[in-house]
């Protein structure tokens, strides 16, 4: 039988009832009753307005999902007295006219800085660059700006869903570029799901950027289409979906061993999805040492022998299965330390974490309803995380691209490497000190400021191994005086 889970209230369901209710000592009382009643979560009340018979509330609060949010309104409906008359969902008022914009960052306040920023002056500039191709890193926008670039085509868990619908994620993901990194970053959607379009769209639009992100993308073009971008460009080429879960998986599995006295050279480890995230992890806890790994997606455990191999996939199985298993996913986290899902909720049940090995580790990562119920997981396995906000250890990938493109940058890179995502996530890891790590604390938080400049020092130093230092901004060319 497939296990079921229960979705908990959270932010991203959370609304607004304006309500208008006879002003009596229990009213809002009443009202929140009702609302926890029905499950959700009260985070604020209040007054907009009152009489002296009426009181109008605000009335704001988390649900599960949409339909929870329509239950808890009409159960405010149902009560004597109360009027319902908007509901607002807090996530769309937040995205009414998208997340970011573009502001200037010199002045222009009268003609002597116009004739600076823009004609006559801005001339000499194009001549310098014209002349010297590599001063545009330091004189434009490339210095600090990457462009995050997807077709649209596996956005969150919401499938091929196309490029408009994806834009709010990339809007998103650039304002946490700009809040966590300092970088400025900007979306660029495709409307085509051709990978040589692709490829040659970004190949001519990259002379504006310092680095590209790849954003939501779905395997196995994806693989294609980075490796032939690195190849073509002169600027780092980062598939966030594949190094940057990659990096902060590391991370979090580092002081995980740590804190259950196992060395990642003896652990076995099982990973549910084969796909770009899954394949990126696997290939960077190889690089690291991992004792063994076995892969398993849709069609079952990846093994030799195994028809239909996708490239990426016959790489896996030459480099993973010591002992070839080719049975279920159950029979696979039989005996292992350590279980890793980025694929799809409810495929374990807490019976199948029980039979793991002892002080077990379970990262179910697929969001927002996990590989197996935390609750579940956590009778059974010493170190549980998710992917999920709501809960303890939370491995969420802001911990790294924002950082390692701050490096990167800094550091004028050409290139995004594997020692570059061994470095970042060794900061994230020790960006929690020994005192404060346990079960419930193997990740910093994402608001912690010392993160991203931390895994941007690692990887800037990793960037400039062996690579002259670039001119500082105040040696800017006078030559061309």
């Amino acid at each position: 039988m497939t296990p079921t889970t229960h979705r908990l209230p959270s932010a991203g369901f959370s609304i607004t009832i304006r309500v208008s209710v006879r002003a009596d000592a229990s009213a809002i009382g009443r009202l929140t009753t009702a609302v926890g009643e029905r499950g959700g979560v009260v985070t604020a009340v209040d007054v907009v307005d009152s009489d002296a018979v009426n009181v109008v509330v605000d009335l704001t609060c988390d649900t599960a999902d949409a339909a929870h949010a329509e239950q808890v309104v009409d159960c405010l409906e149902e009560l004597d007295g109360v009027d319902v008359r908007k509901v607002s969902d807090r996530t769309f008022l937040l995205h009414l006219g998208g997340k970011i914009e573009v502001a200037p960052k010199v002045a222009l306040r009268n003609r002597d800085e116009l004739s600076r920023a823009y004609t006559p002056g801005v001339a000499r500039v194009c001549l310098a660059i014209a002349e010297n191709p590599e001063d545009a890193r330091r004189l434009t926008i490339k210095r600090n700006t990457v462009a995050v670039v997807t077709d649209g085509s596996a956005v969150l868990g919401l499938g091929n869903i196309g490029p408009s619908a994806a834009l709010p994620v990339m809007e998103g993901k650039a304002a946490l570029f700009k809040r966590f990194g300092g970088v400025d970053a900007w979306p660029v959607v495709l409307d085509t799901q051709d990978t040589d379009n692709i490829v040659e769209i970004v190949r001519a639009l990259a002379p504006a950027y310092g680095g590209i992100n790849l954003e939501d993308i779905a395997a196995p073009r994806c693989f294609e289409i980075e490796e032939r971008l690195r190849n073509l460009l002169d600027i780092p080429v980062f598939h966030d979906d594949q190094h940057g879960t990659a990096i902060c998986v590391l991370a979090a599995l580092t002081n995980a061993l740590r804190v259950v006295g196992k060395s990642i050279g003896e652990v076995r480890v099982v990973v549910s999805g084969a796909g770009a995230a899954g394949t990126a992890i696997m290939k960077l806890l190889l690089r690291q040492g991992v004792g063994d790994v076995i892969a398993y997606d849709r069609h079952g455990a990846l093994h030799r022998g195994m028809p239909g191999l996708t490239e990426s996939w016959q790489w896996l199985v030459e480099h993973t299965n010591r002992d070839n298993y080719s049975g279920n996913l159950p029979g696979a986290i039989r005996g292992a330390d350590v279980f890793i899902g980025v694929s799809a909720p409810n495929l374990l049940t807490g019976d199948d974490i029980a039979k793991m090995a002892d002080k077990a580790i379970v990262f179910a990562l697929a969001n927002p309803d996990p590989e197996v119920d935390p609750r579940d997981a956590r009778e059974h396995a010493a170190i549980v995380a998710t992917g999920r906000s709501d809960q303890p250890n939370q491995i969420n990938n802001v911990l790294a691209f924002p950082g390692v493109f701050r490096g990167m940058l800094d550091a004028q890179a050409r290139e995004f490497t594997a020692e570059m995502a061994l470095a970042a996530a060794q900061a994230i890891a020790d960006a929690v000190g020994e005192d404060k790590l346990n079960p419930s604390v193997i990740v910093p938080s994402v608001f912690d400021a010392r993160v991203a400049p931390a895994v941007a020092a690692a990887v800037r130093r990793v960037a400039k191994d062996g690579v002259p230092e670039p001119p500082a901004e105040e040696d800017v060319e006078l030559a061309h005086l």
